[in-house]
């Protein structure tokens, strides 16, 4: 390869590599402003557990065990499923939990317009309003990629995006290795992901999350963990809820 093509190869790689870190990365903020973590090093071990895609049908079965336990969570919640469990969005503020933005419909937002995602953004926040009285300030893409005109929609709602210190992977994995996932990536500062929700499905199987958070919560409780809200983790301003509409 003639040196002129090599170089023109390699910026093609580099640029390539950097939008691929700006959409997916978890420390990227070239989107719009986001946390991945909570303060490290301070000798805490606080975490945030936070699940995606809800509300569904088995949301209040994991509520009765957070209940349990005593554990709060941060709830990034669809709107079109909200819109289809209205009480159950409502469960989970009644049981002390955090609300946070997770568009309408669940879609990759990659490739697609700012009116798209601003649209997709403002329809999940009403229907939470609607259903709960809470206005989310934080907000987590799907999939977590983010795209131009992401920034512009989040300053319009105050949202602050949040990715994740560790993933359990609930969607394809068994109970047992979704544990250890969740087991490993904790320490002092960091915000775990599963979902109680499938994107938009009716009435998606949870049972492995389910049953990996059974087993999970214990054990980190022995070990001297806290849990809190993606909020309190980050020292923001907790959600103040005010009354649902009529319906």
């Amino acid at each position: 390869m003639i040196p002129e093509a090599a170089g023109a190869a390699g910026a093609l790689a580099a640029a390539t590599g950097f939008l691929s870190w700006a959409v997916r990365g978890r420390s990227s903020k070239i989107f719009g402003p986001s946390a991945w973590h909570g303060p490290r090093g301070t000798g805490e071990k606080k975490i945030a557990l936070t699940f995606d895609d809800g509300p569904s049908t088995s949301t209040p079965t994991l509520l009765e065990f957070l209940a349990k336990h005593r554990v709060p969570a941060t709830f990034f919640e669809c709107g079109m499923n909200v819109n289809r469990h209205p009480e159950i969005a409502r469960e989970v503020v009644a049981a002390g939990h955090e609300l946070g933005n997770h568009t309408y419909s669940h879609p990759h937002l990659y490739l697609k317009s700012a009116d798209f995602i601003a649209k997709e953004i403002t329809k999940a926040q009403d229907a939470i309003v609607k259903a709960t009285g809470v206005s989310p300030h934080l907000f987590r893409a799907p999939y977590g990629q983010r795209w131009f005109g992401l920034r512009a929609a989040q300053q319009q709602y105050d949202l602050l995006g949040v990715m994740w210190t560790t993933i359990g992977r609930d969607w394809i994995l068994p109970a047992k290795p979704i544990e250890e996932r969740v087991l490993k990536g904790a320490h002092g500062g960091a915000i775990l992901c599963l979902h109680d929700g499938r994107d938009i499905q009716n009435a998606p199987d949870l049972t492995t999350m389910l049953d990996a958070v059974r087993s999970a919560i214990p054990l980190l409780l022995d070990q001297g963990f806290r849990f809190v809200t993606v909020s309190d983790l980050l020292c923001l301003n907790p959600q103040r809820p005010t009354p649902p509409p009529n319906p």
